[in-house]
């Protein structure tokens, strides 16, 4: 039961140089779980290294700023009712994850993109691709969970390293999110702020459409230039998705009743379980075979295909398809398999509010303060403490939240308009929100596209090259004006 102890600040305002210890022990524990447990490390070593790290920020609250218990533990309750959401979705794509595997809707999606989509040109067609997809519903996350799988199996099946693949998925996810009405940072970033959502879009395009050219023009390069030739099974992948599973174009309707509910604005959480719904029901018209080799029987009854249809949402699936990589490829773990992802969002929330309500968050970003001047420092500043508030609170929206009320005042005082402080929140909270291997997104994106962020982290051309743009206009002053008076 909480008590009802009023809460406190510490007695006094935490040294930069103490505050920035938790941090340090942080980075010091991740790079040496890392070191140690590779793609593993989030099956336990972040999260004690997480933990560690906030037992650490709370001693030295406690000991050396007399900060209450009460406070802290606020906090970190605070941070993670806000990340409820964000827990519920994963386990939502979990389920989604081997419904649309074992309904069919992947493979079927797979099928028709190996006869589509040609080697030299999948790179930048899959940037493309989530781009639209990610800009007509508004959610990153979403569109690298259905559309971003299917081209993870498509890029696999081509012979492209997987990192490539992920960076042009994620790079076109995050441009079309960021330039979506429906998108919840874009609406956030220009609600913080103060900023029309419209002024807010059209101004970002002034560093996110150069960015995107770039990346584009990355990509498509590498499409030329990679040897894929020599691994590429394209006709062996078709042909064994056509045997082991019943492809049939009336799959696809299952994706676009999904991206109807998301046209109409349904919240994420309804449509994510609606899209669910859909590949049970398909799972059971086309696969039925399939759902009983999950359910372990020979021959389907009401219970077991009952078994098979809750397996597939909740627990791990293999279906054998008589080549390695492809098992590999169709085996799906559930919503189980994000509970791990689940553990670190829950950790690093705990890690987030001690900072945060120890004060030693906010002493560290007053180190950012002292640089607001002129345009482009102040712009500078932003993205790093965009970037900062990532690697510290490791979520986004939080992110978005303290850089815009952080740096409002100071804009305004400075005479900057206040559209260049939410297109800088932008290009750096939620670009990179991604890159970070604690962060939700970063945590996420690995887990539902099985490659890890460090393995990713360098092919995300779009969300790398972003806030340097934002600061390379800033340095040249293009359409940065001041405010009068």
């Amino acid at each position: 039961m909480k008590q009802d102890t009023p809460q406190v600040a510490p007695a006094k305002s935490p040294s930069p140089w103490i505050s920035a210890i938790p941090l340090a022990v942080l980075t010091l524990l991740l790079y040496v779980v890392i070191r140690t447990f590779g793609g593993d490390a989030i099956n336990g070593g972040s999260q004690i290294a997480l933990l560690s790290a906030t037992s650490v920020c709370v001693m030295l609250s406690i000991g050396l700023y007399r900060c209450r218990w009460e406070v802290l533990e606020e906090s970190i309750i605070d941070n993670i009712r806000a990340s409820a959401s964000a827990i519920l979705i994963l386990l939502l794509i979990g389920a989604i994850a081997g419904t649309w595997m074992v309904s069919g809707v992947v493979p079927t999606m797979i099928y028709y993109g190996l006869q589509i989509l040609h080697p030299s040109v999948f790179l930048v067609a899959s940037c493309v691709i989530c781009s639209v997809v990610s800009l007509m519903t508004g959610s990153s996350w979403t569109t690298i969970a259905t559309i971003g799988v299917a081209l993870m199996g498509i890029g696999s099946a081509m012979g492209f390293p997987a990192g490539w693949v992920a960076g042009a998925i994620i790079s076109g996810a995050y441009f079309g999110d960021k330039l979506s009405l429906l998108s919840d940072t874009t609406v956030l970033a220009s609600s913080t702020v103060g900023v029309p959502i419209f002024t807010h879009i059209r101004y970002m395009l002034y560093t996110t459409v150069p960015s995107m050219l770039i990346t584009l023009g990355v990509f498509t390069a590498a499409g030329f230039l990679l040897d894929h030739g020599a691994e590429t099974h394209i006709e062996t992948y078709a042909e064994t998705l056509d045997a082991t599973f019943r492809i049939s174009p009336w799959l696809l309707l299952v994706p676009l009743a999904t991206g109807i509910l998301i046209a109409r604005k349904l919240p994420a959480i309804v449509t994510l379980f609606c899209a669910v719904v859909f590949a049970c029901v398909a799972m059971c018209l086309a696969q039925p075979a399939l759902v009983a080799e999950v359910a372990g029987v020979g021959r389907l009854d009401f219970l077991s295909g009952f078994k098979g249809v809750l397996t597939t949402c909740f627990g791990a699936t293999h279906i054998a398809t008589g080549t390695e990589a492809l098992d590999e490829l169709v085996a799906t773990r559930g919503m189980a398999g994000m509970l791990n992802t689940v553990w670190l969002i829950i950790c690093a929330m705990c890690f987030g509010g001690v900072m945060t309500g120890s004060g030693m968050l906010r002493s560290l970003t007053g180190i950012f303060l002292r640089f607001v001047r002129r345009p482009f420092p102040a712009v500078a500043s932003t993205v790093g403490a965009g970037l900062f508030f990532n690697l510290c609170t490791a979520d986004q929206y939080i992110s978005i939240i303290l850089s815009g009320r952080l740096f409002k005042d100071l804009y305004a005082r400075r005479g900057l308009e206040e559209r260049l402080l939410s297109r800088s929140v932008e290009d750096s909270a939620t670009v990179c929100s991604v890159l970070i291997p604690w962060n939700s997104c970063g945590m996420t994106q690995a887990t539902v596209l099985g490659v890890s962020t460090f393995t990713y982290l360098p092919y995300c051309i779009f969300n790398i090259v972003s806030p340097l743009m934002s600061m390379a206009v800033a340095a040249v002053g293009w359409k940065i004006h001041k405010n009068n008076g």
